[in-house]
């Protein structure tokens, strides 16, 4: 039960962390796209690293359900497991930003209307959670205390690299169409993010395999 609390608390505040920063940092901007991205990548990086550090040693801290998803294939986790991690995950990720939006005296109930569609922005997915995977395995193999600050600095610099902004997480590209704001997505693109973070994950997992990452 504890492991299934760190996860849903974990991904929760991971959220809120997502989301408000960017409402924060969109607010204070005067509009300047840029620095909004700067400080929403800043804050995600830095909470990133705390909930790693802090749920790390009860649950794993994955907050991802892809995360879990190799990890059931490394045999760490049952499949009951898995299943209830991704509950977990989904509605943790969808309590998060309603608290985020409470925070900010905002509606509850949103729907995003920024639309993120095209195959360039389904590549860069891939091309992210392909890295978040890798990162997460390697970063680990000898000094396993070292991966919050490895996994922390991917996501804060896959936020500029990769054309999507670096979800990465199908649990945060749900929630984040919960939000009309700065880290909205709108439903249309959902389904080709979700299918290609699943697709990067599992490109990953069989490459690690070929060179005996685990």
């Amino acid at each position: 039960m504890k492991r299934y609390v760190s996860e849903f608390l974990g991904t929760a505040f991971l959220l809120a962390i997502v989301v408000g920063s960017g409402i924060m940092g969109q607010s204070l901007s005067s509009g300047n796209e840029a620095i909004a991205l700067l400080a929403n990548s800043l804050a995600t990086g830095a909470g990133l690293f705390v909930l790693i550090q802090c749920l790390g040693p009860i649950s794993g801290a994955h907050f991802n359900p892809v995360v879990s998803l190799v990890e059931f294939f490394w045999g760490r986790l049952k499949r009951n497991d898995l299943i209830i991690f991704w509950i977990m995950q989904i509605s943790g990720a969808g309590v998060g930003v309603v608290a985020t939006h409470l925070m900010f005296s905002l509606p509850i109930v949103q729907v995003a209307e920024k639309h993120r569609e095209g195959i360039n922005l389904a590549f860069s997915e891939f091309v992210a959670t392909f890295g978040l995977i890798t990162v997460i395995a390697l970063s680990g193999k000898k000094q396993v205390e070292k991966t919050p600050v490895a996994v922390a600095a991917y996501i804060m610099s896959a936020y500029w690299f990769t054309s999507s902004t670096s979800f990465a997480n199908p649990a945060v590209t749900i929630a984040r169409s919960l939000t009309n704001s700065f880290c909205g997505i709108a439903p249309a693109g959902i389904t080709a993010f979700i299918a290609a973070q699943f697709l990067g994950a599992i490109t990953a997992y069989f490459l690690l395999r070929k060179v005996d990452a685990k």
